[in-house]
């Protein structure tokens, strides 16, 4: 037994030491990563020490140590940021779907506090707020050095009271001020229409835990309705969980690839795959986006774009493409912290680039519209042989106000309808450009 004692002391011994000496390099930077670790925290230490001790008035060491934690969050990227107790829950009951607050989304681009999207029916989105806009006041207060979660903090507030946002638009070349009324923001994320000829129109506004479940059953009553071709509207859209844009990319694929993610950690790498589903959609579908369309909503228009299941008609997407993870802290206190980033089923990364459609057309305001030339046409006339006047009367009748108005207001809404309306046509002359093609 002393025998076996003393071989195994002395393999082990062998083993320390000889470590080092096989893998010289490998132990020396560890250790001196670890050193310049130590040497950093009792730099800390030392500075948090002396501010307690001849900072001019006390101050609560907690603030302190979190104000450092928010500037080290701001080291890493736009997206990473550190919440307090409150903040966190605040986080919580906005996915579940309802906040006090004026109804945007934000983020840090180009060091600057830039909206993604106004939520649809929102204070800010009637007040006129666009995405694009970079905020660079809050209620006369600067936002250049503001963290994302303190311009949130800053911006929420209880319902009735106001905020006033201080603005920079591209293409205006004085400020921007708007004196909104904060307000319960409910996010019902998914609206439907019919449309004219059987055509359906889905729009998703935000991803929430409910919306997968708000959108079958969107599905369902337009389905009923004899549905044969689909829009589906993600523009403005500014994302929100990663599971149910996985969840609604689904819902319309078969087979194939969804999203991947790709991060430093194995755990963080994931593939996520389409399901045969109990109900067949195999009506062709239009997905409008434009620069609003972000991160969540962005997974879906790849994933139906690479699939080859939608057409992707609009301009081009914001370009988030990287996943956040929640991750709670000891003291009630949460870190949202960027842990891998996400690749369409191509295998494409679309941080900052964004996702191009396959059509590009730009929105058009109704003002605008007047101004340019338009054509007259024979259905213009009036009265003609084929009563086309009549039929298209009667099909406006049968339509809801809010679904005549979008189609009245809206360009790329009527484009998607046209070409869902002779999609059949169209496709028999892209498949005989392609047998075409194959036959050269």
């Amino acid at each position: 037994m002393n025998r076996k004692r003393i071989l195994v002391v002395s393999l082990l011994l062998f083993l320390i030491i000889s470590v080092p000496f096989f893998y010289p390099h490998k132990c020396t930077s560890r250790v001196s990563e670890r050193e310049g670790i130590y040497k950093s925290l009792d730099l800390f230490v030392e500075v948090l020490r002396e501010i307690e001790k001849n900072y001019v008035e006390p101050i609560d060491p907690r603030k302190l140590i979190y104000g450092a934690i928010r500037g080290m969050m701001k080291a890493l990227d736009p997206h990473s940021s550190f919440m307090t107790k409150d903040e966190y829950k605040e986080l919580m009951i906005e996915t579940k779907g309802k906040f006090t607050g004026v109804g945007i989304e934000i983020t840090i681009k180009d060091n600057s506090l830039t909206v993604v999207s106004p939520i649809e029916g929102t204070p800010a989105y009637k007040a006129g707020i666009k995405a694009g806009d970079k905020i660079i006041k809050i209620d006369d207060k600067p936002t250049r050095d503001m963290t994302l979660m303190d311009a949130v903090k800053h911006i929420r507030g209880p319902k009735g009271t106001k905020v006033k946002l201080t603005i920079l638009r591209k293409g205006v070349d004085k400020p921007l001020e708007f004196v909104i009324t904060r307000d319960v923001i409910p996010i019902r994320s998914v609206k439907k229409y019919m449309l004219a000829s059987h055509i359906g129109y889905v729009r998703i506004s935000s991803f929430q835990s409910n919306t997968t479940k708000e959108l079958k059953q969107a599905l369902r009553e337009l389905e009923k309705k004899g549905l044969k071709g689909l829009i589906l509207d993600l523009r403005n859209n500014p994302g929100g969980l990663l599971n149910q844009a996985i969840e609604v990319s689904d819902v319309f694929l078969e087979s194939g690839i969804i999203v991947s993610t790709k991060g430093r950690k194995k755990a963080q790498n994931m593939v996520a795959y389409a399901h045969r589903n109990l109900v067949e959609r195999n009506y062709p579908i239009v997905v409008l986006v434009n620069g609003g369309t972000a991160s969540a909503a962005e997974i879906v228009s790849g994933a139906l774009q690479d699939n080859k299941r939608a057409l992707i008609v609009g301009t081009k997407t914001f370009g988030k493409g990287s996943v956040q993870t929640v991750i709670p802290l000891s003291d009630g206190s949460a870190l949202r912290l960027t842990t891998a980033r996400y690749y369409t089923p191509s295998g494409r990364c679309i941080q900052v680039t964004g996702i191009e459609p396959d059509i590009e057309l730009p929105f058009i305001s109704p003002k605008e519209l007047k101004r340019k030339i338009r054509f007259l046409r024979e259905v213009d006339l009036g009265k003609n042989i084929l009563g086309v006047k009549k039929k298209e009367k009667r099909e406006e009748e049968r339509l809801s106000k809010r679904a005549k108005k979008l189609i009245r207001n809206d360009n790329q809404v009527r484009f998607a309808l046209k070409l869902l309306e002779h999609w059949d046509s169209i496709k028999q002359v892209v498949e005989g450009s392609s047998a075409a093609e194959s036959e050269r």
